[in-house]
């Protein structure tokens, strides 16, 4: 993490957490902790492609599917992801 643009909002009603990557961290984040402390931390994902199609892929076909089942599935593509949207395609 980048210290200096890294920050925190409070406001009555939400927390507004920013992180900023540092210069030689590369990639997309996949996924955050949060939580009162290290040990009751809660696991989430970020919006990216390959977590909406795994979370899709398991919630439309659980671990039981034949590969004719998994052949069949939709394409899914994340368009954009936004602070009040998401768009996602599906063929």
């Amino acid at each position: 993490l980048l210290s200096p643009e890294s920050g925190i909002s409070v406001s009555a009603h939400s927390v507004v957490v920013q992180l900023a990557k540092a210069p030689d961290s590369t990639g997309p984040w996949e996924k955050f902790g949060f939580g009162p402390d290290r040990s009751a931390l809660q696991e989430r994902l970020f919006v990216t492609e390959e977590n909406v199609d795994g979370f899709l892929g398991t919630a439309l076909c659980p671990s039981s599917c034949s590969q004719s089942a998994l052949e069949s599935q939709p394409l899914i593509e994340v368009l954009d992801v936004s602070e009040d949207r998401i768009q996602i395609r599906v063929e």
